[in-house]
């Protein structure tokens, strides 16, 4: 009977956050997937259509622009958001003066309003005024049309013109990457500095001791040490990579993401689809196609990259 009473009190404790949860978080996920079995508009419910969105949506070219251009965005934010935040967290971590305020600035990205962040870069990016322009020309280099340029990266670098894969992001969509990595090191140094904190000691007095030099010291003790936490900023930052929309919408668009579409991801076509066009049974089914590509990425990074993490 005492247990009955405690679970009947936890349960009252839990029960308007779990009230919340439903209202706000599970019963729209199951609405919104009733809704992409129908014609749905502004007008509300329309004829039921069955797979009839799906199947719409794989014909879509599109839909398809804007999927490359995600995994554009998801392959260029990914290895640099990981290099750059452990490279940080690793210079953090060592016994310099002033390490609180170091560590506080670079966090300060995170608590800022993305809104406020995208104004801020869109300025930097101005092809008149902004500061990217004014770093280039001083350099002696020819200034660029950074939110503007449809040209993929690979295309301008090597000055030719290459098949649509191997273009590479459009240096608008490399752009709102660059400002992405940059909001996101705070936290992910965050991250990182907590896993370096727990190695052990004694790992690296040991590597002293057998006269390791600092590269040594970091590829066979820091990274496989590290690697539960890489793991987790990896799986992390490629969840959040795809769901990419505020830089997009505040930079870049309307209408329809930036120069010739080359920053129209994903989420951003979905939203388009579901509000600028009425068409909400088919931006839901586009939400669920993304919620089936991340469910698949995550389970292939867990099987096969796991492997590669080591536990001490």
């Amino acid at each position: 009977m005492n247990e009955r009473r405690k679970f009947l009190k936890a349960f009252l404790f839990l029960l308007p956050a779990l009230v919340i949860l439903i209202i706000f978080r599970f019963l729209p996920i199951v609405l919104s997937f009733f809704i992409s079995f129908f014609n749905w508009g502004i007008a509300g419910k329309g004829s039921f259509v069955g797979l009839g969105n799906y199947i719409e949506i794989f014909k879509d070219e599109k839909f398809y622009q804007s999927l490359l251009n995600t995994l554009w965005y998801v392959l260029t934010v990914l290895p640099g958001t990981i290099i750059i935040s452990m490279f940080i967290a690793v210079l953090l971590n060592q016994k310099i003066k002033f390490k609180g305020f170091f560590r506080t600035t670079y966090f300060l990205p995170e608590v800022t309003s993305i809104i406020a962040i995208s104004f801020v870069w869109k300025w930097i990016y101005h092809p008149k005024i902004g500061i990217a322009n004014y770093i280039l020309t001083s350099l002696g280099m020819s200034p660029l049309k950074w939110l503007e340029e449809s040209r993929g990266i690979f295309e301008m670098i090597f000055q030719r013109d290459l098949p649509k894969l191997l273009e590479g992001p459009s240096l608008a969509l490399f752009s709102l990457s660059i400002m992405t990595i940059w909001k996101s090191i705070g936290y992910n140094v965050i991250i990182f500095l907590a896993g370096l904190q727990n190695i052990p000691e004694h790992y690296y007095e040991s590597a002293k001791i057998d006269g390791a030099n600092v590269w040594q010291t970091f590829r066979h003790i820091t990274l496989p040490l590290l690697s539960p936490t890489t793991f987790y900023v990896f799986i992390m930052t490629t969840i959040t990579s795809f769901q990419v929309f505020a830089p997009v919408w505040m930079m870049t668009g309307p209408p329809a993401g930036g120069p010739l579409g080359t920053t129209n991801v994903i989420v951003y076509y979905l939203y388009d689809m579901a509000f600028n066009y009425g068409k909400y049974g088919y931006g839901t089914s586009i939400a669920f196609i993304l919620f089936l590509i991340i469910l698949f990425l995550t389970i292939v990074q867990k099987k096969y990259g796991e492997k590669n993490v080591f536990y001490e």
